[in-house]
């Protein structure tokens, strides 16, 4: 790991856990989060030959997050999803016929792979009393997945997990799931996460592989495209979704086991 690489991603650190504290702020870092990894992720698919109905996915991204922003995604999401694939479907039209259906398909992934994903962070950090708590645990969950991953699989790692990313080693994979569960035990005893131990083992287990499973599935979107990297908007990263990819599911995951597990009641 260079050590323009661990710069960057400290100073990136600071600035989203300092984000955090301001929930518009965080909201309009989402946001910025969101469209540039459409924008990559346009990048993709125009390599692949089927480009996105974009400006359809811009605004259909935008909303997912401004509407989750305003407590209001409850009400409108099944509108927001039908008026972003009719007018993905109405839009296609007109541009080449070849590759038609494909593009609003795309469309519509792209909308719920980054913009309706991104939203689950939105609803953490909206949560009365402990949504600053968790979202801070959440997003220290995910960076440390990566980060001891990476390690693990640098210093023991001998067997490959995955030809989608041949870096990445069972022995990376695991000492990551080990190291996360024991974070989250150890975190659930400070009196603000309002968690017994074996619920922060469980919702830091479970975050940790869905952040994994996030990463695979972008290296999977690049290795379809035949590139390295999405993009190189963060120097000794890659692009914002190289970055951001973990926190798509890992989010979701994290969101998800506040109810499974109790720490919240379903609305």
């Amino acid at each position: 790991m260079s050590a323009q690489r661990l710069l960057v991603g400290f100073l990136l650190a600071a600035v989203c856990l300092g984000a955090i504290t301001v929930p518009w702020l965080f909201h309009l870092m989402l946001l910025v989060i969101g469209l540039a990894s459409l924008y990559e992720l346009n990048r993709l698919c125009e390599i692949k030959g089927t480009p996105l109905e974009y400006p359809v996915a811009v605004v259909a991204v935008a909303a997912y997050i401004v509407l989750a922003s305003l407590d209001l995604l409850h009400k409108w999401e099944g509108v927001l999803l039908a008026a972003t694939t009719l007018t993905a479907f109405v839009i296609g039209m007109y541009g080449e016929q070849q590759g038609y259906f494909a593009r609003t398909a795309y469309t519509v992934l792209a909308t719920l792979y980054i913009g309706k994903l991104l939203t689950y962070f939105v609803f953490i950090r909206s949560i009365p009393e402990t949504g600053l708590v968790w979202t801070f645990f959440a997003g220290v969950v995910i960076s440390l997945t990566d980060i001891s991953g990476m390690l693990v699989g640098t210093m023991i790692g001998r067997h490959q997990l995955t030809r989608i990313s041949p870096k990445k080693t069972v022995e990376g994979s695991l000492g990551a799931l080990l190291i996360v569960t024991g974070l989250g035990a150890l975190a659930s005893m400070w009196p603000a996460m309002h968690l017994m131990w074996w619920q922060g083992a469980v919702m830091a287990a479970t975050t940790c592989v869905a952040a994994q499973a996030g990463d695979l599935t972008e290296s999977a979107l690049k290795r379809d495209a035949g590139v390295k990297d999405t993009g190189d908007a963060i120097s000794g990263h890659g692009g914002v979704l190289d970055r951001f990819d973990s926190y798509l599911f890992g989010g979701t995951a994290f969101f998800a086991m506040l109810h499974v597990v109790g720490a919240v009641a379903i609305r």
